[in-house]
């Protein structure tokens, strides 16, 4: 066991200054977890501690478990990276693109000029958008009351692309529409799917898309930084019946559910004795999958659920098969260049180095994404984990 005692003083500092309500970190490298840690609360409104069994909605680190469940049908068959996303799910067969509005304010659609394929779903490269990082598609959003993803709610799909598959990288639903494709070809809900082949495997009894009564129990509070600094509790926002579960961003987890998972991954594949994907799956995800396309900065139109977000400026990025890629080495003896990584949005973060063979996750519930506190929290835990392992 390294020392981490470093690790443990910055994160009580953070909670103790109030900088955030409470965090659970953990990190692993070829030998296994060498530090997991709890600090400060899961809510403010009435103190209860932060444990490591605390559940947190890990939003958008869905998106990698997502990735793992299309790549285990890639190496069986079902699907294939650039097959016409169209054949497997008719609702992607004609897709159409937003060029702006009229002079009444009414959308402009026009037909795509490309198919749309699982590489393309899995890099962020098909079209698909957000309504919080981009203009447009908030303003359809707006317009025709088009509810989000993260309701479940299946009408929140018809979203028109914002750009030609292919054409750029911009972050947007595309997760989502892919885990679409693993329950069609595996006559599956995605839950179960990921119940059987992945978190039961993994031994990960702590996540799911539907936490039962047990895990709203040990439910994180999200917080919400108001502009003075301070953090308000936010009522708890548990999912009601879903029409289907968003690949995108709806798992709930733990912090050393997660772990697993990551563990896994830097494993190659293989973990808790079980074998989740091939060694060569494990490193073709992790390629750049983009081109000479870049990954861009999230520009937010929605400032109550994001700040602008942009990890590592002056650094090129790439994107693999769900997740951002670093190319160059981190400052200050962090993450190695190539290290994949991705996050949530209510400040849940994870990296993954094959290199240095070290993973890290680091867990709150506080909105806006990209919180200045917690990004620095994350940088200051990141470089203690590199100088403990």
């Amino acid at each position: 066991m390294a020392n981490v005692t470093e690790i443990d003083r910055l994160l009580e500092k953070a909670t103790s200054t109030g900088s955030v309500p409470g965090v659970v970190a953990l990190a692993a490298n070829q030998h296994g977890t060498f530090y997991q840690g709890a600090f400060g609360t899961r809510s403010l409104a009435d103190g209860k501690p932060m444990t490591l069994d605390t559940v947190f909605w890990i939003a958008s680190m869905t998106k990698a478990v997502t990735g793992v469940a299309a790549m285990q049908c890639v190496e069986q068959g079902k699907l294939s990276l650039d097959q016409p996303a169209g054949e497997i799910l008719p609702q992607l067969a004609e897709p159409q693109v937003l060029e702006g509005f009229d002079a009444a304010g009414q959308p402009k659609l026009r037909p795509a000029k490309k198919p749309i394929t699982l590489r393309l779903l899995l890099t962020h490269t098909a079209g698909f958008v957000y309504d919080t990082w981009n203009a447009n598609q908030n303003r359809f959003a707006d317009v025709t009351n088009l509810p989000a993803v993260r309701t479940g709610k299946l009408e929140s799909l018809k979203a028109p692309l914002g750009f030609e598959p292919g054409e750029r990288w911009e972050y947007g639903i595309n997760i989502d529409w892919a885990g679409l494709m693993v329950e069609a070809v595996s006559g599956k809900n995605l839950n179960d799917y990921m119940r059987e082949q992945i978190f039961a495997p993994l031994g990960m009894h702590d996540t799911g898309f539907v936490p039962s009564e047990g895990h709203i129990a040990r439910l994180a509070q999200t917080h919400q930084r108001k502009a003075d600094g301070s953090l308000e509790p936010l009522p708890l926002n548990i999912p009601g019946p879903r029409d289907f579960f968003p690949g995108g961003g709806g798992l709930f987890s733990t912090g050393p559910d997660y772990m697993r998972f990551l563990q896994m991954l830097l494993h190659s594949g293989a973990g808790n004795g079980a074998r989740v994907l091939q060694p060569e799956t494990v490193a073709l995800m992790a390629q750049n999958h983009i081109g000479d396309l870049d990954v861009q900065m999230l520009k937010s139109y929605k400032p109550a659920s994001s700040n602008d977000a942009e990890f590592f400026p002056g650094m090129k990025k790439k994107w693999g098969l769900t997740w951002f890629i670093t190319t160059e080495d981190a400052p200050g003896g962090r993450r190695s260049a190539g290290s994949l990584a991705w996050a949530g949005l209510f400040n849940t973060y994870f990296w993954i180095d094959p290199q240095k063979q070290i993973t890290g996750a680091l867990l709150t519930q506080v909105l806006p994404f990209a919180d200045r506190a917690v990004l620095d929290l994350l940088d200051d835990f990141e470089a203690a984990v590199y100088r403990a392992a």
